[in-house]
């Protein structure tokens, strides 16, 4: 307990003072007000962390001057006091905004303990709102790093739609950020006090992505001993990101068309329609266009997704925003890993706009973070920058045929991992993957590193 102020207005002296000498005891400074009037002077001087009035006073009715404090002091809770409570006024209370009721008789106890959880209440909202704030400047399109035009075109596309309910799809190749743009699409769009819910459409089986998008019913399947509650009613009253969207399995498509055009989805093994009140965001490495032509995907569900399109140029579009990426990138490894770079050689930026940088600014920010890991010195040089071709092979191009594309990416992880002496980051960096894939790919592969 910080000290907290509470105003008790009460025309009753003994009734003051018997209130305000229970909150003192629990440590709470008190102002006191005999009536409406009183009451409201105290309220504009500020500073109250709660008020606890009484329902019948000389000058006012509680319920009014209750809905009057709210005005003045939204965040202020307020609790009311009577000896005549009825579902009536305790209806009128709550459309009031009054925080909770006390009876008379008063149980000081009761009051302590219901001023104190009015209190704590309104702590947390506090947190909750600085926490939003927090994520929302952090994910805003103000604090995306650009300097070419081409991002800055797609600042301008983030900016005229954040405040729309438009459904988005974001077009680009992997690593280039187009999560992102979706984070700040949510950030700076009225939506942004709702939940963010993004869910990668590639990295689930097809029943598993049913059940993680639309949720499931307890004994749906072998499994489901609870009821799941899925992406679209997680991401009720928010945005929905689905990233990947090009390799959705056609069941799934089905069932995203329909809860687009009802905006309402049925469980996995249920039968009662849920409704939700989503924004969704998709967004794709791949042509919806050629998908629809192949067959592979619903050309009605990509007209319904792709109602505006974001294309995310790839890094070799934007060499302008490769030094001033790389520059967040080793200010932000040196705070992760507790190193120290007071210098950067031109030579290391050189190298980084010379690379073409397939995997995108994923792959940069790897490259980078590894160079600031390995580092020898206190300054990045050319040297320390472990990006280029994987080693050639000993005659000749490799021979490929008969090998499934599983051996082929088991194969380059392990050359890349070897090249490196096992270490992740540069491997990462080679492949233009996260660290993150590089380890589940381990364990996949069960491989010795």
């Amino acid at each position: 307990m910080g000290n907290e102020t509470v105003l008790v207005v009460e025309d009753d002296p003994d009734g003051r003072c018997s209130v305000r000498d229970a909150l003192e005891d629990a440590g709470y400074r008190v102002v006191t007000a005999a009536d409406g009037r009183e009451g409201m002077e105290a309220l504009r001087k500020g500073g109250l962390d709660a008020v606890l009035s009484d329902v019948r006073l000389p000058d006012a009715d509680g319920v009014s001057l209750a809905a009057q404090f709210r005005e003045m002091c939204p965040d202020v809770p307020i609790l009311l006091m009577t000896a005549y409570g009825t579902v009536e006024s305790a209806v009128q209370a709550l459309k009031a905004g009054v925080y909770d009721y006390l009876l008379k008789p008063l149980d000081l106890d009761d009051v302590q303990r219901k001023v104190a959880h009015a209190i704590e209440a309104r702590s947390l909202r506090r947190e909750v709102t600085a926490l939003r704030e927090t994520l929302r400047s952090r994910f805003s399109a103000s604090s995306m790093i650009v300097r070419s035009g081409a991002m800055r075109d797609v600042l301008r596309q983030i900016e005229a739609l954040a405040r729309t309910d438009a459904t988005v799809l974001i077009q680009g190749e992997s690593g280039t950020g187009k999560e992102l743009v979706a984070r700040a699409l949510h950030a700076d769009g009225r939506r942004a006090a709702g939940p963010f819910v993004a869910v990668n459409c590639g990295s689930f089986a097809e029943s598993l992505l049913e059940s993680d998008l639309f949720g499931h019913e307890k004994g749906a399947f072998t499994g489901a001993i609870k009821r799941h509650t899925g992406a679209f009613e997680r991401a009720d009253g928010g945005t929905l990101f689905l990233d990947e969207i090009g390799i959705a399995p056609k069941s799934v498509q089905m069932r995203l068309l329909r809860a687009l055009e009802q905006r309402e989805v049925i469980r996995v093994g249920g039968t009662d329609a849920v409704r939700v009140d989503v924004r969704l965001v998709s967004a794709t490495n791949r042509n919806l266009d050629d998908l629809v032509a192949e067959g592979q995907f619903l050309a009605d569900l990509m007209y319904r997704l792709r109602v505006v399109t974001i294309r995310v140029p790839p890094l070799r579009e934007r060499p302008e925003d490769i030094q001033p990426l790389a520059e967040h990138f080793i200010a932000q490894a040196c705070r992760e890993h507790g190193r120290i770079i007071e210098s950067v050689d031109p030579g290391f930026m050189d190298a980084l706009r010379a690379h073409s940088w397939p995997g995108n600014v994923r792959e940069l920010r790897n490259a980078v973070e590894a160079s600031v890991i390995l580092a020898a010195e206190s300054a990045l040089r050319a040297g320390d920058l472990k990006i280029g071709a994987p080693r050639p092979a000993a005659s000749g191009a490799p021979d490929l045929s008969g090998r499934t594309l599983a051996e082929l990416e088991k194969q380059a992880l392990i050359q890349a991992l070897e090249r490196h002496r096992g270490a992740r980051l540069p491997a990462a960096s080679d492949l233009g993957v996260s660290t993150r894939t590089i380890q589940r790919k381990i364990k996949e592969y069960q491989l010795p590193f």
